[in-house]
């Protein structure tokens, strides 16, 4: 795919090559399931007669859809017997990302935590018209149902999505200034300094996959989850670091033990205080966090 001037096919493809993705991922929650998606669609877009295609972004978006969902369906029995709770992969993401507020919050971990509560048509169903804006019949022609079953289904995906996401915008300084604080008290092991910009009702989910220790069940509550934090940090011989970075288009911390990549810990504010804190430690899911992804919704 290197020499692609003479290629309508591969120009075409690799023009919307980042949109492609971030529909895969936003409907996966998983970057290599996303590539896996992108491969698969190359691979049926190149025996498409173009001369037959009038709207070839539409068209690349559709085969991109139905990869996916077929991709979702498989993936939903492997989560299955995943152990503990499952996260989204998180992506290291390019100050762009963070700046178009919209993109930003369809892609946060607290979001996407959201569409994994969607069956798999509702999910695609709700990300295709929510966040990328697909009208009724293209979105249709991608699941294979009519317009009017694709509106009844976005109808109840956007109520049970309403339902669930973080009722106020939080602007990306504010979420800045309360991982600042995080930080702080986690750096000097302040019990009260983490109940202070924890939530009463915090939620923390952490993601070893198997591979590396983490709860196997959510922590809730301030007192238990501060506690939790203060005696884990507290069991771990090694130098603790941490920075913050750009996640999914949003404010997160990169936990170093030594200076070896050990997390990602991604949150969900609101009135100042964190009410989730989403801990990525399987590291088969921290490939993306020292190299950005370009995501687009367009």
């Amino acid at each position: 795919m290197s020499d692609h001037a003479a290629d309508p096919a591969t120009e075409d493809f690799v023009t919307h090559r980042n949109l492609l993705f971030t529909v895969a991922y936003e409907m996966l929650g998983s970057a290599a399931d996303a590539e896996d998606v992108l491969q698969e669609t190359w691979l049926r877009w190149v025996k498409v007669d173009l001369g037959q295609v009038r709207d070839r972004r539409a068209y690349l978006v559709r085969i991109t859809t139905r990869q996916a969902l077929n991709r979702l369906r498989t993936m939903t029995r492997r989560k299955e017997s995943y152990v503990g709770p499952w996260l989204p992969e998180p992506l290291l993401t390019s100050p762009d990302v963070a700046e178009d507020v919209e993109l930003a919050e369809n892609m946060s971990m607290a979001l996407m935590l959201v569409l994994e509560t969607l069956a798999p048509t509702e999910r695609a169903v709700f990300v295709l018209r929510e966040v990328f804006d697909v009208g009724y019949g293209e979105i249709a022609a991608a699941v294979g149902k009519s317009p009017a079953a694709v509106r009844q289904i976005a109808h109840r995906a956007r109520r049970h999505v309403d339902a669930r996401r973080p009722r106020e915008a939080v602007s990306q300084s504010e979420t800045r200034a309360v991982l600042e604080s995080f930080r702080r008290a986690l750096d000097t092991g302040d019990l009260q300094g983490l109940l202070d910009v924890l939530a009463p009702d915090v939620v923390m989910v952490g993601d070893g996959g198997g591979l590396k220790q983490a709860a196997l069940r959510p922590v809730t509550g301030a007192g238990k989850v501060a506690r939790y934090i203060i005696g884990g940090t507290g069991r771990v011989p090694n130098t603790v670091t941490v920075d913050q970075t750009m996640v999914n288009g949003n404010p997160a911390l990169l936990m170093r033990l030594d200076g070896e990549l050990d997390g990602v810990l991604a949150v969900s504010v609101e009135g100042a205080r964190i009410t989730g804190l989403y801990y990525v430690r399987n590291p088969e899911k921290l490939t993306r966090v020292e190299s950005e992804t370009p995501l687009t919704l367009r």
